[in-house]
């Protein structure tokens, strides 16, 4: 991935750590909560099209984006912690060259192909 890319992303994830201190929430919950979207791998265990899925709906920023705003619509401070938390995990992985997976292959991504060839 190019550098460019991956500054988009730290700028994006700087971004969700700022949305996160806008919460009033110990800076513990930012760190804990950050690497439960990977739950999404789970989908793996039945099989790569599952996989796929389950592991996009947690890693595609548009949710996160959504679980954000109606947590803005309905004033409810966990949507707006749940959003921050899939943005910025999405963010995260993007900066390690993880992208949304096809059904192919877990290792094949919109970013091109993850680990050795």
């Amino acid at each position: 991935m190019t550098s460019i890319i991956k500054l988009e992303e730290i700028a994006m994830f700087v971004l969700a750590a700022y949305l996160f201190s806008l919460l009033n929430l110990a800076w513990w919950w930012f760190v804990v909560f950050l690497l439960v979207p990977d739950i999404g791998m789970l989908g793996y265990a039945i099989n790569s099209k599952i996989g796929a899925i389950s592991y996009n709906l947690f890693h595609h920023k548009g949710i996160a984006i959504a679980v954000y705003l109606l947590g803005v619509y309905i004033e409810n401070k966990w949507l707006l912690f749940a959003g921050i938390i899939l943005f910025a995990h999405s963010c995260f992985d993007r900066i390690l060259g993880y992208g949304l997976k096809y059904s192919d292959d877990f290792k094949n991504t919109h970013l091109g192909r993850i680990g050795r060839s």
